[in-house]
């Protein structure tokens, strides 16, 4: 860009080389070619060379001024664009400073977390493992139980040993008898229930724990689904069978006052469960065999109400002696309030005297001592001894006729 001045002096110098040309034009024009007034040759002036002087003259200038503009006007862009730059970049630091410092909280929060992570992941790492172990212990032990259980003695040995835990929890050993493998002996021989449980009328409730399981257990090693079912199919015809099987024995024949059923224990809460599933007359055909199929919780119900009977049994039992000994507790109590009453009849004498004998000092003994001080005997002042105004509480028992426990009272105990 030219700035006025430059412009004025290229206006200038333009102006002079078109003087001088029209200078130069006048004079060749007034003065012949060849000869001079004096009759002397006159000077050739070349305008070729003049105008380009002139003009090479003003371009150098020209050239020299539009240099010093275009620097200047360079440096006051640079400064101007400086100054800009500067603005900018602190306008766009304060508008980058909260992202700077959100930026900052985020990678520390990140941080955090990774090292959570990390510490969670070793923690979940380690409960895999023990859960892992876990597992695979809890496979082997019901890979060792299903071995176990597919022998007939190791079933009835699990299934007794169900009933022990039951009757622990149900609360009947320290409430009434029971006998495991008791025999009787009746019509078809000798029949050995797995339990017998005594009823407070002197009856017995027969258990039996030998329940069918061959198929079931085979079931749970099954390849595919239909030799699934089949098993399960065959599980529930074994357990009507053993239903059967039960019912023709006919136990409460052979315990006397016993009720007309016999329990069927089934060990398993699922045992029960699936056999129903594919056999769902199982249980009322079974009821009406006077067969009670129970699973570990109804039996568990079942001993609950046994044990009622027998803590209600007891507790008739021992009134007669919670009577004897409420009217020993009587008599003792009476006892002790005779002797407490007779305390406080002993108390009151005694106040009455100690008042009495204070009295008679204060009114004899004290007036004598004081004359002796002033007959100027030395000697401190006589303790003031006070009376005794507290009355003995008397005990208000209606039970107590003066002191003395009412005529009946322990025999209407007893009676």
């Amino acid at each position: 860009m030219v700035d006025i001045p430059t412009l004025i002096l290229i206006i200038l110098g333009l102006a002079i080389l078109g003087l001088l040309a029209v200078i130069v034009q006048r004079q060749a024009g007034s003065t012949p070619t060849g000869t001079s007034d004096m009759g002397a040759p006159a000077a050739t002036i070349d305008h070729s060379v003049l105008v380009a002087a002139v003009r090479e003259a003003v371009d150098a200038q020209v050239r020299k001024t539009t240099s010093e503009t275009l620097a200047d006007t360079s440096r006051q862009a640079g400064e101007m664009l400086e100054q800009r730059g500067q603005l900018i970049a602190e306008q766009t630091k304060g508008l980058l400073d909260p992202f700077a410092a959100q930026l900052t909280q985020l990678k520390e929060a990140v941080g955090q977390m990774t090292t959570t992570f990390e510490g969670d992941k070793a923690t979940v790492k380690e409960m895999a493992e023990q859960l892992t172990g876990r597992i695979n212990t809890l496979n082997a032990t019901a890979s060792q139980l299903a071995g176990a259980l597919k022998s007939p003695a190791a079933r009835g040995a699990w299934g007794e040993n169900q009933l022990r835990n039951i009757i622990e929890l149900s609360g009947m050993a320290p409430y009434c008898d029971f006998a495991e493998q008791s025999v009787a002996s009746g019509e078809g021989g000798r029949q050995r229930p797995d339990l017998t449980v005594n009823l407070p009328n002197g009856a017995f409730i027969v258990v039996d724990s030998k329940v069918p399981l061959s198929a079931y257990l085979e079931m749970q090693d099954a390849a595919n689904e239909a030799e699934r079912q089949r098993l399960l199919v065959e599980h529930g015809k074994a357990m009507r069978a053993h239903v059967k099987a039960l019912a023709e024995k006919r136990y409460w024949e052979q315990f006397p006052e016993s009720p007309d059923f016999v329990v069927m224990f089934v060990p398993g809460e699922s045992f029960l469960a699936d056999a129903l599933r594919v056999d769902a007359s199982l249980a009322e055909d079974a009821m009406r065999s006077r067969v009670v199929v129970t699973s570990p919780m109804s039996l568990m119900a079942l001993l609950l109400t046994v044990a009622r009977g027998w803590q209600t049994r007891q507790i008739a039992e021992n009134a007669t002696k919670v009577q004897s000994e409420a009217a020993e507790l009587y008599r003792r109590i009476d006892t002790v309030l005779e002797s407490m009453a007779k305390t406080g009849r002993g108390l009151t004498t005694a106040t009455d005297a100690y008042n009495k004998m204070i009295g008679s000092v204060e009114a004899r003994l004290l007036p004598s001592m004081r004359r002796f001080r002033e007959f100027g005997v030395p000697g401190d002042d006589l303790v003031d001894v006070p009376q005794l105004e507290h009355s003995v509480r008397e005990i208000g028992a209606e039970e107590l006729g003066g002191g003395e426990l009412g005529p009946g009272a322990a025999g209407e105990l007893e009676a």
